[in-house]
């Protein structure tokens, strides 16, 4: 009798469980940033475009003071507003991007836009990459967070990811420490070996612009340095 009700104790717990991890899964979690407004996506995704283009004049303009002598080297050369920028030799120019203007970036492209919902070490994720419905980005600290709404066996369900973001040899670079589906914690562990292949797969959308010689987030904001 004693048995019977332990097993029918560990059914009723195994079963609860399970609803609420379902539930968990399906709960759509704090969003990470606040929507922006059409005319927001615009501005910022603009303000981006113009940030990469300042980054590439300051690459330019090293490039052509490196090719004078150390005794014809002028000073700084002048620059675009928001870069930092200086001649050769002294601190490489770099831009700061944040949370909106990365945001409405990957607005602007979300039709293009993949994701990866892999749960297992030994998932293959390499096929057609699923649908992104919605998407918030923001930056914390040196950590970048990401939520992306997409559709699994049937369902909508909220994909959040957050990592560090990094560079080797001309590729961007990403390296998980938290992974959510819906509300439901994952562990790392269990994930990141697929989310590495899945990058490897996409090694080619990494590359980074040939002026960039740097990045990662700082301070709330993605920090890129010219080559």
């Amino acid at each position: 009798m004693k048995k019977f009700k332990l097993d029918r104790v560990i059914s009723i717990a195994t079963l609860v469980a399970s609803v609420i991890a379902i539930f968990l899964v399906l709960k759509k979690p704090a969003p990470v940033s606040v929507p922006q407004a059409p005319a927001a996506v615009a501005a910022n995704a603009q303000s981006f475009e113009q940030k990469l283009e300042q980054l590439e004049q300051a690459s330019q303009q090293s490039q052509a003071s490196a090719g004078y002598s150390q005794a014809s080297q002028s000073g700084p050369s002048q620059s675009a507003s928001g870069i930092a920028a200086s001649a050769t030799p002294g601190p490489k120019a770099e831009v700061r991007i944040n949370s909106d203007e990365i945001g409405a970036v990957l607005a602007q492209s979300l039709g293009m836009a993949g994701g990866a919902s892999a749960l297992t070490p030994d998932s293959n994720i390499g096929g057609s990459a699923p649908t992104i419905k919605d998407q918030h980005v923001s930056l914390e600290g040196d950590v970048v967070h990401g939520q992306f709404l997409t559709e699994i066996a049937g369902k909508d369900v909220w994909i959040t990811v957050s990592g560090h973001i990094g560079e080797k040899d001309g590729y961007a670079t990403f390296d998980p420490t938290e992974f959510k589906v819906g509300d439901l914690n994952v562990p790392v562990s269990l994930v990141n070996p697929a989310l590495q292949r899945k990058l490897a797969e996409e090694r080619d959308r990494l590359k980074l612009p040939n002026s960039v010689g740097g990045m990662k987030v700082e301070n709330g904001e993605l920090v890129m340095q010219q080559k």
